[in-house]
């Protein structure tokens, strides 16, 4: 279950960034935003705590 919310968030991240570039053409803190993010989560997914 994890997992698919895991996806869920990558998939509506990858939606907020086209939809920034898609209107705002420009703007190079929301790509660097869009980077860290994205970047946060993968290392979240592959190496992060083992919680339950």
């Amino acid at each position: 279950m994890r997992s698919l919310l895991y996806i869920i968030a990558v998939i509506l991240v990858i939606g907020w960034a086209i939809g920034v570039f898609a209107y705002s053409a420009g703007g190079l803190i929301y790509a660097l935003l869009v980077i860290a993010v994205i970047a946060f989560l993968l290392g979240f997914i592959r190496g992060g705590p083992t919680t339950v």
